[in-house]
């Protein structure tokens, strides 16, 4: 298969990429580098590499920028980041590609743990994935030509907690949050949240 991967030079995407590629061609996609670069807030981006692509199986994101903080401090600007990025970025990846897909694809956005499990500061966060999950489940209901689509929720990952210098003992290693996209893909079923959690 031939298959888009945006966001595949972050910690998920990364290990998404690299799965895949054991089986399938892959397109990497990210905003400063990959083989090609897309801005997610931007439609007209979006569009443009779609057309630079041409026909596809399968696209999964593993990118989207949002706000971490207080409500008290988000500010209009910290809530349209998310919005506009992370949301809406994943929704134009379909809105778009459904018209490049090929017939029987599929397309794999990310949400995560905190739109069923928030925390102080994450009301923005928990928002849009929340947001994301509804979506993916009511456009299943409308996608054309046997096209599927699902939405993997991880958990704090291991590689990224590191980083932050956080306690990683509670994290799900990258490699490991991967399969739930693998299984995405090669699966027969569409509308689903998938809890990454599944394939520790």
């Amino acid at each position: 298969m031939r298959i888009i991967v945006v966001g595949a030079t972050g910690t998920i995407g990364k290990a998404v990429a690299k799965l895949l590629s054991t089986e399938h061609e892959v397109a990497r996609v990210a905003f400063s580098s990959g083989d090609l670069r897309v801005d997610m807030s931007r439609k007209d981006s979006i569009e443009s590499m779609f057309k630079e692509i041409g026909e596809f199986d399968a696209l999964v994101c593993a990118a989207g920028v949002a706000r971490f903080g207080s409500l008290a401090e988000l500010t209009d600007e910290d809530f349209q980041t998310g919005l506009s990025g992370k949301l809406m970025g994943q929704v134009n990846l379909v809105r778009v590609g459904m018209h490049y897909i090929r017939d029987n694809g599929s397309f794999t956005l990310t949400s995560g743990v905190l739109s069923h499990q928030p925390m102080p500061g994450s009301s923005s966060i928990s928002m849009i994935n929340a947001g994301l999950e509804g979506f993916v489940r009511a456009a299943a209901l409308e996608l054309p030509r046997g096209i599927r689509i699902n939405v993997v929720s991880p958990p704090w990952v291991k590689e990224t907690l590191e980083a932050l210098d956080m306690d990683s003992s509670g994290g799900m290693p990258a490699q490991d949050v991967a399969q739930a996209y693998w299984a995405s893909i090669h699966g027969a079923r569409s509308g689903l949240v998938i809890n990454a959690r599944d394939f520790a």
